[in-house]
Order: structure tokens, then C-alpha cells, then sequence
């Protein structure tokens, strides 16, 4: 496979995806999973996505 286009999504996104997640409140990480948090869809870094995900 070739790795010419991976990341090609992330590219257009501001910040090129990264911030600061605000579960863990860790900075510079990709913010880029939705998941549903008291009724509200916020993105995530990958490990509070996973952290939640496996609690449910």
C-alpha cells in the first residue's frame, strides 16, 4: 500500500487536527473522534475515545 495520501484528511482541518482534548486536557494531540459525552457530541483524543468506549 502506498503511504503517499495518508494523513490527506487531517491536512485540511484546522491545526492540521491537533489540540487540546478536553476530557484529559492533554495538548498537541489529534483531536478527531466523536463521541457522545452527557448528551453531547465532543471530540476526542484517541485514548479518552477508547477509555469511553470500553466503560459502556
Amino acid at each position: 500500500m502506498a503511504k503517499n495520501n495518508r494523513g490527506k484528511g487531517l491536512k485540511s482541518l484546522v491545526n492540521k487536527g491537533r489540540g487540546v482534548c478536553p476530557n484529559c486536557n492533554r495538548e498537541g494531540v489529534k483531536i478527531v473522534f466523536e463521541t457522545k459525552v452527557d448528551d453531547k457530541t465532543v471530540k476526542l483524543c484517541k485514548v479518552c475515545h477508547k477509555t469511553i468506549a470500553n466503560k459502556a
